[in-house]
């Protein structure tokens, strides 16, 4: 059996949403974004006390890009993976990791807009350089989908795949900071990935991270 650990509305959404995708039986653990990950039952499942954390096989797994690799090449080498050998092996990779540099700036907005609760602990500046860097992660999403191909609706011409959830959810999680109004292509894509069933049982039920649809820099101006 699978059980994640996952708060809603953190990095651990993409492996919930990859798991829908797979259609695997798993349990899920839900918790709240707090101290709650810092007990030692936690920290014996993520040493680092984030999420996600997978128990498979009476084994704990954490990062979510070691998950995504692991369960493609369990459970889906060719529709959701791109396993060695594969023509996109290289792409799939690149993309895969990619995520993480997308959601490490939303991570830095996520603490000044939310962590932060008191106005005197936030930096403008740190807001604005970091939505820009938001902005030029869209830029490289765009990019990759215009580029004038035959069957470019995903990331990889070779269809739907891990990466486009990955990279989905992360912009899922940074459209509360950038919207996606300069990149139409990217925009499209997004729509197309967020009409899946699977992406939709993997948003939050309750409360999540984020009160509000779009956070302004601050001070607003």
């Amino acid at each position: 059996m699978i059980t994640l650990h996952h708060c809603p509305q953190t990095r651990s959404m993409r492996t919930l949403w990859l798991l829908h995708e797979l259609d695997v039986p798993f349990q899920l653990r839900s918790y709240p974004f707090d101290r709650t990950l810092r007990t030692p039952e936690f920290l014996s499942l993520s040493p680092a006390g984030r999420v996600p954390a997978l128990e498979i096989d009476g084994e704990r797994m954490f990062e979510t890009g070691a998950i995504t690799e692991y369960l493609c090449e369990r459970y889906s080498p060719e529709r959701l993976g791109r396993m060695p050998g594969s023509p996109n092996r290289m792409s799939w990779l690149v993309w895969l990791h990619f995520s993480e540099t997308l959601s490490q700036h939303t991570a830095a907005l996520t603490q000044q807009h939310i962590a932060l609760r008191e106005d005197h602990m936030r930096s403008p500046i740190v807001m604005k350089l970091e939505a820009a860097r938001v902005r030029k992660c869209y830029d490289a999403i765009e990019a990759r989908l215009s580029t004038p191909v035959e069957n470019r609706d995903y990331l990889l011409t070779s269809g739907f795949s891990a990466v486009d959830i990955s990279v989905g959810q992360a912009v899922y999680m940074a459209r509360h900071f950038a919207t996606l109004k300069d990149h139409p292509a990217t925009a499209e894509w997004y729509e197309r990935i967020t009409e899946r069933e699977s992406f939709k049982a993997s948003l939050p039920k309750g409360d999540g991270i984020y009160a509000q649809d779009f956070y302004a820099p601050w001070p607003l101006e």
